[in-house]
């Protein structure tokens, strides 16, 4: 699964805070995961350091480690015992960071991630990534939002990544993005043993970027997700 074609690979995880379907909490049965799929720039959603692993107690510089040298994070839980939230990974460095807080009151905490990255082939491409809620009201309130983050440069090439927490056509972040991103995943990812909703996705402008996608079928035991990968060509 590993071999790459000319172009870079993507990939969006909702881990799980690293517990798998058996109720393990093992950080480096996620690391495998990862160097199987080998991933450019990776999100991951629900990572969680408060959880100390006997194998591994910095859990975000371990998942930053499986794919390289750069990282964001917006954490929506932190404390004494560590934070709950989101991170990127990337090879490339990651420029222009910033952390939007898309929260609604009375919910839980929720955040976007953007950063641009530079290719090796000299393309420019911005990089956003977020976990929507779980209620419609709310995911609605929360894509509007994402929608004015997205729409601040529309000029260059972008990727959305992320749990849209959407299995629906007709839902808020869809009639929202469905003129915005040409090329999207379409791939069950939930729940990871027999996934039937197509809740995590990557979701790409300019059109014609993906190459293929899929999702890594193997890593059931690792999270109640699975992981979603596309390897892109941006021109």
């Amino acid at each position: 699964m590993n071999n790459k074609k000319k172009g870079i690979r993507v990939a969006t995880w909702n881990i799980h805070g690293c517990v798998g379907s058996d109720g393990r909490h093992d950080i480096e049965r996620i690391g495998e995961v990862i160097k199987r799929i080998a991933p450019d720039v990776a999100a991951f959603q629900e990572v969680d350091t408060r959880r100390k692993s006997e194998q591994q107690t910095d859990t975000y510089g371990y998942l930053r480690s499986q794919v390289g040298l750069h990282g964001h994070e917006a954490w929506s839980i932190s404390g004494a015992d560590g934070d709950y939230g989101q991170m990127l990974a990337s090879r490339f460095k990651l420029d222009k960071r910033k952390v939007y807080d898309i929260s609604i009151p009375g919910r839980e905490k929720r955040k976007v991630m953007e950063a641009c990255v530079r290719l090796p082939t000299g393309a420019v491409v911005r990089v956003i990534s977020t976990h929507l809620g779980v209620r419609r009201a709310e995911r609605r309130r929360q894509a509007a939002l994402l929608r004015e983050i997205v729409d601040s440069d529309l000029s260059t090439p972008m990727m959305l990544l992320g749990d849209l927490n959407e299995w629906s056509r007709r839902g808020a972040a869809w009639s929202l993005f469905s003129g915005i991103f040409d090329d999207y995943t379409a791939h069950a990812s939930f729940p990871a043993r027999f996934p039937v909703l197509a809740l995590d996705r990557i979701l790409v402008r300019p059109g014609g970027t993906v190459v293929r996608s899929w999702i890594d079928r193997q890593a059931y035991p690792s999270s109640d997700h699975l992981p979603v990968v596309a390897d892109l060509a941006f021109r």
